[in-house]
């Protein structure tokens, strides 16, 4: 898998195609039970649709860009257009009884309808596999329940009605999704804590070395690659947890650095807005005071 490019599959049939199933019945959305898939085998895909799935009882190990993540229990993940992912079968794969389901929307069966735009908010659609929704069973029933809703609406004769209908459902699915990942910040506490204490370490160590000077302020997506997380699930995780968002602790950091400076140094302001990574003094004076009510020449007045 390592040494071959990803698979790129532009419609749903030709993903029928590769999992050995028969065509869609409709070209632009397919449900699949994945007890049917045939396909066996290493594979990484590029898809040009979205993907929302649940599996159970399977082991194997799923790749997202370069990195492997085993799944022992049930969890569902969802994956957006264009995202490079794969599935790599262990030796148990092949006797081990695959459960669950796939739900395939091609972005041109939203087209003229609410979800059309409002997809582009839920953000779990660019978190990474290993940041998957581990749903408790009563969730997991009424997941359930709406995918049969929409598994009877696709089966049945496609009538005028029957867009608006499975894309309701698909609106409720997500809705649902997003509270159970709310729900997910806040009980898995221990592993999202850590998360936490990492954040904070990274701000530490960045803003007490020469970080500031020859990079500037530091990313979200910096931190979220230097803590191994994507960082739509870094931004959530800090907001639901702490009440603020990423670069609002960037920005406190920055301020408590620049107070402990201008209190502690005989450094002028222009100085001190340099080290704290700044091209402009002015922008540096805004944020201060925007931050402080007072101006950093005035912070630092008000210690002599």
């Amino acid at each position: 898998m390592e040494n071959n490019p990803p698979v790129h599959i532009r419609t749903i049939s030709e993903y029928h195609k590769l999992c050995g199933l028969p065509k869609p019945e409709h070209p632009l959305i397919s449900l699949i039970n994945r007890e049917e898939v045939k396909h066996t085998g290493s594979i990484s895909l590029i898809l040009d649709f979205y993907s929302i799935s649940v599996k159970r009882d399977e082991t194997a190990k799923f790749r997202y860009g370069q990195q492997e993540y085993d799944f022992d229990e049930g969890i569902m993940f969802f994956i957006a257009p264009n995202q490079v992912y794969g599935k790599i079968e262990t030796g148990e794969s092949s006797s081990m009884k695959k459960s669950g389901w796939m739900l395939l929307i091609h972005p041109d069966f939203f087209w003229n309808t609410p979800l059309s735009k409002k997809i582009s908010q839920y953000e779990f659609f660019d978190y990474a596999v290993h940041e998957a929704l581990f749903l408790s069973e009563k969730e997991e029933n009424v997941i359930e329940t709406i995918v049969c809703q929409i598994r009877q609406e696709y089966q049945s004769n496609i009538d005028k009605f029957s867009k608006n209908i499975v894309v309701s459902h698909i609106e409720n699915l997500l809705s649902y999704a997003e509270r159970f990942y709310h729900r997910q910040f806040i009980t898995r506490e221990k592993a999202h804590h850590q998360l936490l204490e990492k954040f904070e370490i990274f701000l530490n160590n960045y803003f007490n070395n020469d970080d500031l000077v020859v990079k500037g302020l530091p990313t979200v997506l910096l931190i979220a690659q230097t803590l191994n997380v994507s960082p739509k699930y870094l931004g959530n995780l800090v907001k639901i947890l702490t009440g603020k968002n990423v670069h609002q602790h960037i920005h406190n950091k920055l301020i408590n650095k620049a107070k402990e400076k201008l209190s502690t140094t005989d450094l002028t302001v222009s100085e001190i807005s340099f080290q704290l990574g700044f091209e402009h003094l002015q922008s540096f004076s805004k944020l201060f005071k925007r931050k402080t009510n007072l101006s950093p020449l005035e912070f630092k007045r008000s210690f002599n």
